[in-house]
């Protein structure tokens, strides 16, 4: 890495533009680390200007985090190599649907000593019928190492300053020292681990259990039932990483990463939430992203449904009867109240944490 450590945040949303408050502030205070603090914006045009023109005036990204200041070192560039190529660490907060062309894009233009850290709780679809873990694709399209950063963090909360914790996976010591530099602060404390593919692992397979927790909400079930899903699927979740993702650490789900993020989902979640109004109203996720998100994609069928495909081909759906339920009912095979049979029909041996990853 340079002296001077430069950071670049690819992505400008509400999280890309939350962290964004985070890491510029600790840069300043840090003499390792630039002042400056690049951040790709895609450009859109609001209220009659340029939104990059916006940011770097008002110090606000006023489309996707209104309300909040974002520091004056942050400065907001519409070009994604102008804002990367000299970068000593690259922080990924985009969609997962862009990410391998914005890494074809910066193939060849960035430091060959850069790190990137992947803030993505997403999954991508691999060409053997399996997953792809976005930390992979960066580190095959960019060869460079990747790291990730996940946890029960809600946006809004730390936009204002809200005490939170989150879970950095990283498998180089060294480099888990400056991020964690760059990330932790007052009120967002980070832990680092050396597990990385179940920390990201868990960032995305969350989304599909507080689907499950929302159908239970929608149908009134209560609080036992949900509970039960939430226990169901953080054994589904430490089944799914020992079974495909060997060597991990059961350690690791008990990190913000894990048991933290996974609560908070199902109680807070936009998830928990739309599979909620998706039980009660009869109408389907594509039509409840347009009234409730935006037109956003809602994380948890568009996963469920990543990851049935690899169970599916992997002929082992039998091994993860509530994440198959949850599919199912997301696409109009099952109705909500089927799910209630994966919770029935589970057997504790199947699952047993003991059974599956030594401490």
């Amino acid at each position: 890495m340079a002296d001077k450590i430069q950071i670049c945040i690819i992505g400008s949303g509400s999280w890309g533009s939350a962290i964004a408050m985070i890491v510029g502030a600790n840069a300043t205070k840090f003499d390792e680390i630039d002042d400056r603090v690049t951040m790709f914006v895609f450009e859109e045009i609001v209220n009659g200007k340029r939104l990059t023109d916006l940011i770097n005036s008002t110090h606000e990204n006023v489309k996707y985090l209104p309300g909040h200041q974002l520091p004056s070192n942050v400065v907001a560039i519409p070009d994604i190599v102008d804002a990367a190529s000299t970068a000593d660490i690259l922080v990924f907060v985009v969609p997962s649907l862009y990410i391998k062309n914005f890494c074809a894009s910066l193939l060849g233009k960035i430091k060959p000593t850069a790190v990137a850290i992947s803030l993505i709780k997403e999954f991508d679809k691999a060409e053997d019928g399996g997953i792809d873990l976005i930390s992979h694709i960066i580190t095959r399209h960019l060869k460079i190492p990747c790291s990730v950063l996940m946890g029960a963090n809600m946006v809004d909360e730390v936009a204002e300053g809200k005490f939170c914790e989150t879970t950095i996976g990283c498998r180089d010591i060294k480099y888990g020292k400056v991020l964690k530099n760059i990330f932790q602060a007052e009120n967002f404390r980070v832990s680092v681990v050396d597990d990385v593919d179940a920390t990201e692992v868990c960032g995305a397979l969350k989304h599909i259990v507080s689907c499950g927790a929302g159908f239970m909400d929608g149908m009134n079930y209560g609080d036992n039932s949900k509970a039960a899903v939430i226990r169901v699927g953080l054994m589904e979740m430490i089944r799914f990483v020992d079974t495909f993702y060997p060597g991990s650490k059961l350690g690791t789900f008990f990190e913000s990463c894990g048991v933290a993020d996974l609560i908070t989902n199902c109680f807070v979640g936009k998830n928990r939430r739309l599979s909620e109004a998706f039980v009660r109203t009869g109408k389907p996720f594509s039509e409840l992203e347009q009234e409730m998100l935006g037109g956003v994609t809602l994380p948890g069928p568009f996963t469920a449904g990543e990851v049935n495909h690899m169970l599916r081909n992997k002929n082992v759906e039998d091994k993860f009867p509530l994440f198959t339920a949850i599919h199912k009912i997301c696409i109009g095979e099952l109705k909500p109240s089927e799910l209630l049979e994966s919770l029935r029909s589970h057997s504790d041996d199947i699952y047993h944490p003991s059974q599956l990853i030594p401490l």
